[in-house]
């Protein structure tokens, strides 16, 4: 068993534990008791910082929405163009999946069940957040003349997203994360070209 741990600490152990279970087993597999075993705790310890599992999915989100808006924020802040700031996003958000294999499968699981729920809304917080930075650098690219005056924004905003979550369901079928890094690169170039002329 492990020592005890401040309440913050052993909180962000279970939810990485959690996380890490997904990349190998279904979320819906997936037991508090399993979850204690990972990290060497007792069911009861893991019941002590959260009353019930969703209350760990929904943490794990809050993290996930967390950790993956602060990198995206970096990368398009790092940049010298709205052309550089999209691509340094791009490979961001394939990084952060290519290191937490296990985040699509929760996000995937939880959409698809009917019932809204807190995990869904920050799933819709991070998807509605995210379209607002794309939407934003893709302006600031039109009035730079790097993308095409004429440019469907909100398509191209849609497109970009579907272009990661495309690359992220073929990983989760081959159980290869690591292959997206390898197609990513050449699947941002066709984009970008469609940025540059759009009808």
């Amino acid at each position: 068993m492990q020592t005890r741990l401040p309440t913050e600490e052993r909180q962000a152990e279970i939810v990485a534990a959690a996380l890490n279970l997904a990349q190998e087993v279904s979320p819906a597999s997936i037991t508090t008791s399993g979850i204690a075993a990972a990290i060497g705790i007792t069911q009861g310890a893991v019941f002590k910082h959260f009353p019930t599992k969703d209350a760990i999915w929904l943490a794990a989100m809050t993290w996930v929405r967390e950790q993956l808006l602060g990198r995206l924020d970096e990368a398009a802040r790092s940049a010298p163009s709205a052309i550089k700031a999209l691509e340094a996003l791009f490979h961001a958000h394939v990084a952060f999946v290519v290191a937490h294999p296990g985040v699509p499968r929760v996000i995937f699981h939880e959409l698809q069940q009917p019932a809204d729920s807190p995990v869904k809304q920050e799933v819709r917080a991070l998807l509605q957040t995210y379209r607002k930075l794309l939407l934003a650098l893709l302006q600031d690219g039109v009035t730079a003349g790097d993308f095409a005056a004429e440019l469907d924004q909100d398509a191209a905003a849609t497109l970009f997203v579907g272009i990661v979550q495309g690359l992220v369901m073929q990983a989760l079928l081959t159980g290869k994360p690591g292959a997206m890094k390898a197609q990513a690169a050449k699947v941002f170039a066709l984009y970008l070209r469609g940025l540059r002329s759009a009808p």
